[in-house]
């Protein structure tokens, strides 16, 4: 059997390989963003995640963490974190399974069958419970104000850029007028 790092090289070049976009964080294999695709048929069909992904040391025989990064309303996807309820993925995680699986299978899977009896958002979990028309509205609306395609590639890294490069022509624009002050 291959060590668990050529393991792990392997799994994240088919999961770059596929038709997922891939995107390393600080050049490495141990996390990485993916795009991702609400399932066909399904509440989130027509939605755009991105899918922050952490491969712990022992990957493939510890499960990877997964979790949203732009807003979902999912009874098993923790709103402010992202986080995905991870008894769904360790339940059944064996190494046998790669990265592929978790986009391909898992993850559809979680989203075509929510579990509000194991919430990690509960106001999720009790309005599907309670009135499951409401609850696909809320999906719905949530969609199309978090989950469109704009909504992934405007995320933090992006603006952090954009807000040092206002504060260094800012900076700058503030130091010509000393410049300018000083020159009578």
């Amino acid at each position: 059997m291959s060590s668990p790092s050529k393991r792990r090289e392997m799994d994240v070049m088919k999961l770059m390989m596929s038709d997922y976009n891939v995107e390393t964080i600080n050049d490495g294999l141990n996390e990485f963003n993916v795009e991702f695709h609400g399932p066909k048929e399904s509440l989130y069909e027509g939605g755009f995640w991105k899918i922050r992904v952490e491969l712990p040391d022992a990957y493939p025989y510890k499960s990877p963490s997964i979790g949203f990064m732009n807003k979902i309303f999912h009874p098993n996807v923790d709103e402010l974190s992202g986080s995905v309820c991870l008894d769904v993925i360790n339940q059944s995680w064996s190494p046998m399974f790669d990265l592929l699986n978790v986009f391909e299978v898992f993850l559809p899977q979680l989203l075509l069958y929510p579990n509000p009896s194991d919430p990690l958002n509960g106001d999720a979990a009790s309005l599907m419970m309670k009135d499951r028309k409401l609850y696909d509205q809320k999906v719905k609306e949530y969609c199309e104000r978090y989950a469109k395609k704009e909504h992934i590639t405007n995320t933090t890294p992006d603006e952090e850029s954009d807000d040092e490069n206002i504060s260094d022509e800012e900076s700058n624009s503030s130091d010509d007028d000393i410049a300018g002050h000083a020159d009578p």
